[in-house]
């Protein structure tokens, strides 16, 4: 051959000629283009072989193998391809799934640039029938990097995947694939990893692993035929094969390692639907997989997670009844025990305790109240529109005995029935419910959708908990007809929970259909480019309202930041002021009189034109000019080391559109709330900002100035901590990269809890724009407060604050409190991520920490830590902190708004005395970004303003 392809890719098919194109094609286009296509036919009776020759008219790059006889599994079509592949490189394909365009050469030229012995990426499941994407355990993957072994990241078990690789061929062709077996991959795998020394790992996805709904049994691959007990039999066999691979190659410290991953993979592909099985199949499935669980290490139990230790207790003990009862607590609601015992500071699943029933490390017994786990188990009959509920309640960790005075009701949406419960003799409480399905209301436009029904249980202080239903998986779904809809109640989910699901039926079956046309005619009436126009034309023709305010904080996210404090100054004073605030739709903490305005509905837009003040914290919809004659406060929220303006990722580069936007944005402001000298060095000349400044403090920060008792009782209240206990306030900055990620949360959490649960509580408070949930193990400990209303409350009712970059140290400076820096990635975020105008190491009032165990120890001696760093909290306060005198709101009001005047009317034009910006030299517009030692990057900043 005089032009060899530079990757073969082996589709194997059988029996799918539908989805075989769509597989191929994904290998035709690829951005490698010297490939070639090798369909590996197991022996197809349907129309596989017209379908192959179709295609290879279409592209010459496709060969095609057929077997006589089909093999029954994966192996021998994979053999046969790696053996016709004239390439020196090799991927896999299924003929249900897909490559991503760029796997195949990535992955060349990986193995090329690392010498790897294989290449592996990430494989993410593909939902056909939603369209969403999932990650195969994403941490895997997290890093581009190159293993020296399987020994360095025994974790890696768990990619057990021969379609996610690329690997040379002659390497194949020594390594071939078991032709007798459902599961070679696991075997393939494990003999993989013992004859390589060194493999590279990529994060990008590579393949995407198709999953649709099938209904036909015949047609499910061997992944998903998990109901045979011949599956169960295969998956075992493969299991321990691989572990005496192991074993024979001088790797049987490993062998734990590669059980584990059976526990936490293999074995979970049962369990999971276990609950819909029937006793009979539970009892079989028991008595196949018990002798290998007897032979698994004790090691690899000791590090699986706990309900599936207790579920493998239970197949060891023979107990396959109590085994379909923990099977339900695997999923989603992750239900509590029945019961459960406390020895020795330890929990135990059950009744008695014992070593696999150990279920301490998920904290079930040590949650705040409005956290706390009970098992609700459910009957119901349903009789015309109504359905009755029989609920049996269980309390394993003794949540009712220690809240006496406790009370229970049944929600379904926003329908509410109480709970009479009834003491039984094994401990549960047992009640009674009906509901009527008639008796919702859900507008004229009816509904489409689910409720999940709760039981809640209200304390005498009024707090409540709530859990959903479980109900058993057998049970037959009852259907009523109500006005306009066709109603279902039954169980959902590996779980078996209770789901209540409307359909809309009759006259209202077409509304939505009707209603996406609506939305998308309003959607077009309402384009943001129409709305501007309009408001263009209003601000010509529609004079301000000298008496009108429209107020903003966080673009509409809550009642808070300056702004807020501006506005209370204002009510106090009783001015003569129409004052409206724009909320977005997730608004929250408004006080019940405030007036409040959806954020760019065309009620905001009318609001804006009229308004003869604007106040807000971030920026006024930004394409939108100001009216002529009103007068625009920007209050601003926050200051600190990282890049802001035209420095920060957003707008530091040359692209005229958003920076010639930001400064008309910019220039519609008429005075600048200015906390500090500090702030005006660096944030002015970044801004281009050139109009007067209020140099009074923050208004948001005279409460930290001043302190509220009432703020601190109410935080430590709502979040449930106890007395006695510490807080760590925990509030990371986002990364502008990684948005939404979670991956601002890098204090090891667990870590955390483990060594210091018992003195300290960590308040989390993410920034708005970053998304994470504390796991449920870890809210003995941590207590989620991203939705939190107010920060200054945070800051208020804790003993020390721990960050990294955000603007919240330098409000958190008043306080005088502790502050640790957890800054593992320092260089990365000054050098490519945001960029800074200080060298924080150098500056900062508190230690800066590179990893947990650091944070931990700091912790544990505070108040000598705190004592090392005086001075330089010192220094930081008087940087950041020393215009904050607890009276910035009066005298911004008083500069933008004019004194208070009893009996006057609108407030007056006031002529502003505010100070001129200084003007700074041009070095300062950038921010340090360079890779200059700390003293040279001191050196470097001007000395800021005396």
């Amino acid at each position: 051959m005089i032009n060899p392809p530079d990757c073969s890719v082996v589709v194997i098919t059988y029996n799918d000629a539908v989805r075989l194109p769509r597989a191929v094609r994904s290998v035709l286009g690829q951005s490698l283009r010297n490939i070639e296509v090798i369909i590996s036919d197991d022996a197809s009776t349907d129309d596989t072989e017209r379908v192959v020759r179709e295609l290879q008219r279409e592209d010459p790059r496709i060969r095609y193998l057929r077997a006589d006889v089909n093999s029954g599994g994966c192996g021998g079509p994979r053999n046969s391809g790696v053996a016709a592949a004239r390439a020196p490189y090799v991927m896999f394909l299924d003929s249900d799934d897909r490559l991503t365009r760029h796997a195949c050469k990535s992955m060349v030229l990986e193995i090329e640039r690392t010498g790897a012995d294989f290449v592996t990426g990430q494989i993410s499941r593909l939902y056909e029938w939603s369209g969403r994407t999932q990650r195969y355990y994403p941490d895997l993957y997290a890093r581009r990097r190159t293993v020296e072994g399987i020994a360095q990241e025994p974790e890696l078990f768990l990619d057990s995947f021969s379609t996610n690789k690329l690997y040379p061929a002659e390497l194949l062709r020594r390594l071939p694939f078991r032709e007798d077996l459902y599961y070679e991959d696991h075997v393939f795998t494990t003999e993989l990893l013992c004859a390589t020394r060194r493999f590279a790992v990529v994060p990008w996805v590579v393949y995407l692993w198709h999953r649709a709904l099938e209904k036909n049994e015949a047609r499910l691959s061997i992944s998903l035929s998990i109901k045979e007990m011949d599956n169960v039999r295969h998956r075992i066999r493969a299991a321990r094969l691989s572990d005496d691979i192991l074993r024979g190659n001088g790797l049987a410290h490993l062998v734990p390692e590669r059980q584990r991953r059976f526990l936490r993979q293999d074995l979970r592909v049962y369990l999971n639907p276990l609950p819909s099985r029937d006793p009979a199949w539970a009892e079989e499935f028991s008595s196949l997989v018990r002798p290998y669980l007897a032979e698994i290490d004790p090691e690899a139990f000791r590090l699986a997670e706990p309900v599936t230790r207790v579920c493998c207790g239970l197949i060891l003990d023979g107990r396959s009844d109590e085994l379909m009862v923990a099977a339900r607590s695997l999923n989603g609601p992750y239900a509590a025990p029945r019961r459960a015992v406390r020895q020795d500071g330890r929990t135990y699943w059950g009744s008695a305790p014992a070593e696999k029933m150990d279920i301490t490390p998920l904290r079930l017994a040590e949650l705040p109240f409005t956290s706390a786990r009970l098992r609700h188990e459910a009957a119901f009959t349903g009789e015309g529109t109504r359905v009755t509920l029989t609920i049996r309640t269980y309390d394993p960790f003794g949540v009712l005995a220690a809240n006496p005075g406790w009370t229970a009701f049944l929600r379904v949406k926003d329908h509410q029935v109480p709970l009479t419960p009834h003491e039984q003799d094994d401990g549960s409480h047992l009640s009674e419910a009906t509901v009527d399905l008639a008796a919702f209301r859900h507008g004229p436009l009816g509904f489409g959708g689910h409720h999940d029904p709760l039981v809640g249980i209200v304390r005498a202080d009024g707090r409540v908990t709530t859990d959903q239903l479980l109900v058993e998986p057998s049970c037959e779904p009852f259907t009523a007809a109500v006005p306009g809809h066709r109603v279902t109640v039954r169980a959902e989910g590996p779980a078996a929970f209770l789901r209540v699901r409307w359909q809309r039926a009759g006259l209202l079956r077409p509304v939505p259909r009707l209603g996406r046309i609506a939305r998308k005619v309003i959607r077009r009436a309402g384009r943001a480019d129409v709305k501007l126009r309009v408001y263009k034309g209003l601000i010509k023709v529609v004079p301000p309202r000298r008496d009108l305010a429209l107020f903003e904080s966080d673009v509409g996210a809550g009642y808070t930041g300056n702004p807020r404090y501006v506005y209370e100054e204002l009510r106090r004073r009783q001015a003569p002021l129409d004052m409206v605030w724009s909320v977005a739709r997730a608004r929250r903490n408004f006080p019940g009189d405030a007036r409040l305005v959806r954020r760019m509905s065309w009620r905001h837009l009318w609001t804006m034109a009229r308004a003869g003040y604007w106040v807000d914290s971030h920026g006024m919809p930004l394409a939108y000019p100001k009216p002529a004659r009103t007068r625009y406060l920007q209050t601003w929220h926050g200051q600190g080391i990282k890049s802001v303006g035209f420095n920060s990722p957003d707008l530091r580069a040359d692209f005229p559109g958003p920076r010639e936007q930001w400064r008309a944005a910019v220039a519609r402001w008429d005075a600048l709330v200015s906390p500090s000298a500090e702030f005006e060095r660096v944030f002015l000349p970044s801004h281009g900002y050139e109009g007067p400044v209020l140099r009074y403090g923050s208004p948001r920060c005279d409460v930290l100035v001043h302190g509220d008792d009432e703020a601190v009782r109410r935080a430590r209240d709502s979040l449930e901590i106890p007395p006695g206990r510490r807080v760590l306030l925990y509030a990371p900055t986002y990364r502008d990269q990684a948005r939404f990620s979670g991956r601002s949360i890098r204090a090891d959490l667990a870590m955390m809890a483990e060594a210091l649960a018992g003195e300290w509580v960590v308040i989390l408070r993410p920034h708005p724009v970053e998304r994470y949930q504390v796991p449920q193990h870890l809210r003995h400990f941590v207590r989620p407060a991203g939705s939190y209303p107010e920060v200054n409350d945070l800051m208020l009712a804790s003993d020390a604050l721990l960050t990294d970059y955000s603007s919240l140290m330098c409000d958190y400076a008043i306080t005088g409190r502790p502050m640790l820096f957890l800054i593992d990635d320092w260089e990365e975020y000054r050098h490519v991520e945001r960029g800074v105008y200080h060298d924080l190491p150098s500056i900062a009032p508190g230690p800066c920490l590179a990893t947990t165990e650091e944070l931990i120890d700091a912790l544990r001696d505070l108040d000598g830590v705190a004592a090392s760093f005086a001075a330089r909290y010192i220094e930081f306060r008087r940087m950041w902190c020393a215009d904050e005198k607890g009276h910035a709101s009066a005298k911004v009001v008083d500069a933008f708004f004019g004194p208070a005047r009893p009996g006057a009317g609108a407030p007056a034009t006031p002529p502003f005395t505010a100070r001129r910006p200084i003007r700074l030299p041009r070095p300062d517009r950038s921010p340090v970004r360079l890779s200059l030692p700390g003293w040279l990057m001191r050196l470097s900043l001007p000395e800021r303003p005396r």
